[in-house]
């Protein structure tokens, strides 16, 4: 059985969070989590949130073992871009993208095949 969660627009950039998704990509959901909560990104609390999110809908789905469920699919896609200006010298000034992110967590029964 399937179980999976969607975080859209994630106020961090995509770049910041692929580096601890793919960390965690093809680990069981507990060990997932043990590894997240020591990491100092703060990418990481917000992809725990996600997991966690997902482990509860595995476990609405009555699954048997949420934290068993081994995570097939950790997709970050690149959202829309705030833009903000920031003064320079002699009256220029820059643009400052403040990047979202589209994070989704796909967890699967380990004992299920396709």
């Amino acid at each position: 059985m399937v179980s999976r969660a969607i975080h859209k627009y994630a106020l961090i950039a995509p770049r910041k969070v692929r580096r601890v998704t793919n960390l965690i990509k093809g680990k069981k959901a507990g060990d997932a989590l043990i590894t997240l909560k020591f990491l100092p990104h703060r990418s990481a609390r917000v992809v725990t949130k996600i997991l966690k999110s997902a482990m509860a809908n595995a476990e609405q789905k009555k699954v048997a073992d949420p934290e068993g469920m081994k995570i097939v699919k950790a997709v970050v896609d690149q959202g829309p871009a705030m833009k903000r200006m920031m003064p320079r010298a002699m009256g220029r000034s820059d643009i400052i993208r403040k990047r979202m992110s589209h994070i989704t967590l796909i967890l699967e029964e380990v004992g299920s095949e396709k």
